[in-house]
């Protein structure tokens, strides 16, 4: 249950290729999570009703929970999915969406049994769905919820269409023209409900009306292939972005050249360069919104980050024990 004693501490969880790490960022420290006995995370994400409740995704061994901040672990069903994407319901206590490879969405109303959603398949997009690393298949990249109607999601597919479901997935909304095709990340900010930002392996895409129409500023963005995205929790005109120059200089550590850039509504964008390198040597860095108005999260191989001033500026405030070669998620409560 949400705490009845003040300010609940910050809690910042990430998953790297093969273990969940807690940071501490007041302490400057990160550890490994000794009670995950699941295999190769993939996604993970905080609960938004009770306190130290967090969910993971992992690759073979479906999804786990802990009710301890981390430092613990249990599985919840799909075993043998491989989860490659999972949402807690922001407005229904213990509604869990979890995405799978091949592409399938799937519901739980108490975290434990879960319900495969129909309908994916017959969608006239569904054809030409399809992963570039693994042709043959395709997945749900990330799950996003509308911040006050229940239900209503938007379902990423790697790769191949962006699609929505008003009603929990009862129906689905196909593609629309002009919006992205390779969406990585989805994110929206609880005042505009509405106005989504989208980083996608085919550059940025916003929209101001959920979805019916898309625009892709780009002005400023050296390159095309981009990560991560976040809003400022202050400012809904301010995003920040991760971006490299391709697929392969995105994610794997020691031959990346993951990049940070800043915009504000009408404006181009900026790149920062305040605590990321220059030239770009790291991963493109996921990136979380923090509690605070200017406040971000961002972490790579070198650890983790935090910026107080709207994304301008950054400071690495916790390293990791052991550098990871890759980074699956990140999850700030």
């Amino acid at each position: 249950m949400r705490s009845n004693r003040g300010v609940v501490p910050m809690g910042i969880l990430i998953a790297s290729h093969n273990s969940i790490l807690i940071a501490d960022a007041d302490g400057g420290s990160m550890q490994a999570a000794p009670g995950f006995p699941g295999r190769h995370p993939t996604c993970i994400a905080w609960d938004r009703f009770e306190e130290g409740v967090a969910w993971c995704g992992t690759r073979a061994d479906g999804v786990y929970t802990s009710d301890d901040g981390g430092r613990t672990w249990r599985a919840v069903g799909l075993a043998g999915e491989h989860i490659t994407a999972l949402t807690p319901s922001p407005l229904e206590p213990g509604v869990v969406w979890a995405g799978t490879e091949p592409s399938v969405v799937w519901r739980s109303s108490n975290g434990r049994n879960w319900r495969r959603l129909e309908g994916l398949a017959d969608l006239p997009s569904s054809a030409d769905w399809s992963f570039p690393p693994k042709p043959h298949t395709h997945h749900v990249r990330w799950i996003a919820h509308h911040p006050i109607r229940p239900g209503y999601l938007w379902i990423a597919i790697e790769a191949g269409a962006l699609i929505m479901t008003p009603d929990g997935g009862r129906t689905w909304r196909d593609r629309v023209r002009g919006g992205p095709w390779d969406t990585h990340e989805l994110a929206i900010h609880p005042d505009r409900p509405e106005s989504l930002h989208i980083s996608a392996g085919d550059g940025y895409f916003e929209s101001d009306d959920g979805g019916s129409t898309w625009s892709s500023p780009s002005d400023g963005l050296e390159v095309g292939y981009l990560r991560s995205v976040a809003i400022d929790p202050g400012d809904p005109d301010v995003v920040v972005v991760s971006a490299a120059t391709h697929a392969h200089a995105a994610y794997i550590a020691g031959r990346s050249d993951g990049r940070v850039y800043r915009r504000s509504r009408g404006e181009t964008w900026h790149r920062v360069l305040d605590g990321w390198p220059d030239p770009p040597r790291t991963i493109a860095p996921l990136l979380a919104a923090g509690r605070e108005s200017g406040e971000f999260w961002g972490t790579d191989e070198r650890g983790l980050h935090q910026s107080r001033n709207g994304g301008r500026s950054w400071r690495q405030v916790a390293e990791f024990p052991t550098t990871p070669d890759h980074l699956r998620g990140l999850a700030v409560r």
